[in-house]
């Protein structure tokens, strides 16, 4: 056995270390996947980069047309070309200057190229504002002087630099993508055949777990054949040896009540032989009171009335125990009858029959609904009203007395609770105050201490139990708990 749990616990940790693992290659798939879209995304804001700057040069190159085609021809069309396409160029540097933000030598660059920008505006303008001004008369061929050439120049060299910069980086970020996207593919393949290897192992462990659970289900089943046996062996017995127990408790109590009985005729005899004794003595005391003693006349008027009524208070006493114990013989023999039984009208039947002391007491007592059970009606009926009779005899007198009944439905069992704000019970004597003859608390009140021994016998032949919950001076809950049906063989008797 120690051998098997040692393997299922491999078994487990290995199954969980390769979830674990999977776990962490999914992990790892995902961050190489984002990691590729990363590249992904730089290698496409290179190419986005390179592509703004081409548009900057080709706007530049629009302005220097448009500037020729005026100055050569004075076509008012290409000074409005000249006049819109310098007004994007600025908006053009500023889209460039966003996109590389994140790079220093192309923002100093971009610096240098917005400066550069500027002044060759400047000597564009300063070339039109002379033409419009009716010029001099420049030719074709000094169209750009010294200074425009070396302008044109620095910024074609500023973006041919940007450009360069650019396509480094699309080189460097393409090689990086590259990397990813193969590493992604490794450790996707590598997930894959891990999943594989764990879908292997937890379905070897599965088929496995499978054949024990099998034959652990046989061994179970041929375990719970024997007990069934054993139990119905043993509920056989239990029930020969309950009827045996019946049996001579009727059969003890039956002979006790005959000595009993005797006892009982000679106390009464001996009590009516005190009568004419006293009158003899009366009469002796008249006629010669020097004859009796002291010590005679007070056996006669005080010690042996004393003995006798102690005799008489024992004997009925046993009396009611003998009756106690019998009428206890009796149930236990007695077959249960199951039916359904309205436990809603049962209470009211109760708390009916004991209107006359309720009132008398000035006790308040309340009922919620009960379910219907179905059982043996005068069992139930014996144990409630026991509980109820007990909630009424031991309440405070110093306050107004106040019994609940109530019940409900809970795990397919009946509960049905007495509860009630008298004296309370001592949460040690809990269970002791169902054992026979025993009591707890101060006996100021008649009984033989069978009442409750008596309901939780009841209560177990009833397939149910019934439970205390109590704290001193604050009341006590007896919990009564029965099934809703009744099963058939706790209604036979054998």
């Amino acid at each position: 056995m120690t051998r098997q749990r040692r393997a299922n616990r491999v078994i487990f940790l290995a199954v969980a270390a390769g979830f674990v693992m999977l776990a962490v290659a999914a992990v790892a798939v995902v961050w190489s996947f984002m990691r590729s879209q990363d590249y992904s995304d730089l290698v496409s804001h290179t190419i986005e980069v390179e592509a703004a700057v081409g548009d900057l040069n080709r706007l530049n190159e629009r302005v220097e047309v448009a500037r020729r085609g005026y100055l050569l021809e004075g076509d008012p069309r290409f000074l409005q070309t000249f006049e819109r396409t310098a007004a994007e160029i600025p908006l053009q540097i500023e889209r460039i200057a966003g996109l590389t933000a994140d790079n220093r030598s192309q923002v100093e660059r971009l610096i240098r190229f917005r400066n550069v920008t500027q002044q060759y505006l400047t000597l564009v303008r300063n070339s039109i504002a002379d033409k419009q001004a009716g010029g001099t008369g420049i030719s074709g061929a000094s169209l750009l002087d010294e200074e425009d050439i070396a302008v044109v120049q620095e910024l074609r060299d500023i973006s041919d630099a940007m450009a360069i910069e650019e396509r480094r980086l699309l080189v460097v970020r393409e090689a990086a993508a590259s990397r990813s996207v193969y590493l992604s593919t490794v450790v996707a393949i590598a997930a894959a055949i891990l999943l594989v290897v764990v879908a292997a192992g937890t379905i070897w462990a599965t088929r496995r777990t499978l054949r024990a659970l099998t034959t652990t289900g046989v061994q179970l089943q041929d375990l719970n054949d024997d007990l069934e046996s054993a139990v119905a062996e043993r509920t056989s017995e239990l029930q020969r040896a309950n009827a045996e127990i019946q049996r001579f408790a009727y059969i003890v109590s039956h002979d006790l009540r005959s000595p009993l009985v005797n006892v009982m005729g000679f106390t009464a005899e001996l009590d009516a032989a005190i009568k004419p004794l006293n009158a003899l003595i009366d009469k002796v005391e008249e006629v010669a009171p020097e004859i009796v003693s002291d010590e005679t006349k007070y056996a006669v008027r005080e010690d042996l009335p004393e003995a006798i009524g102690f005799i008489r208070t024992s004997t009925e006493k046993m009396d009611r125990l003998i009756n106690a114990i019998l009428r206890l013989s009796r149930e236990g023999r007695r077959v249960l009858a199951p039916e359904a039984v309205d436990m809603n009208a049962l209470v009211s039947g109760i708390v009916d029959s004991l209107q006359h002391r309720v009132d008398e007491l000035g006790v308040t007592v309340e009922t919620e609904p009960v379910p219907t059970v179905v059982s043996d009606r005068l069992a139930v009926e014996q144990i409630v009203s026991n509980l109820v009779e007990n909630a009424i005899k031991y309440l405070k007198r110093d306050r107004p007395g106040r019994i609940t009944i109530r019940g409900k439905k809970a795990n397919g069992r009946v509960l049905v609770e007495v509860e009630d704000n008298g004296r309370g019970i001592d949460p040690k004597d809990h269970e002791r105050i169902f054992d026979l003859f025993r009591r707890s608390g101060s006996q100021d009140q008649p009984g033989e201490g069978i009442g409750l021994a008596h309901v939780r016998a009841l209560a177990y032949r009833l397939g149910g139990t019934i439970t205390c919950e109590s704290v001193l001076d604050q009341g006590a809950i007896f919990r009564l708990s029965l099934p809703t049906a009744l099963a058939p063989q706790q209604g036979s008797n054998t």
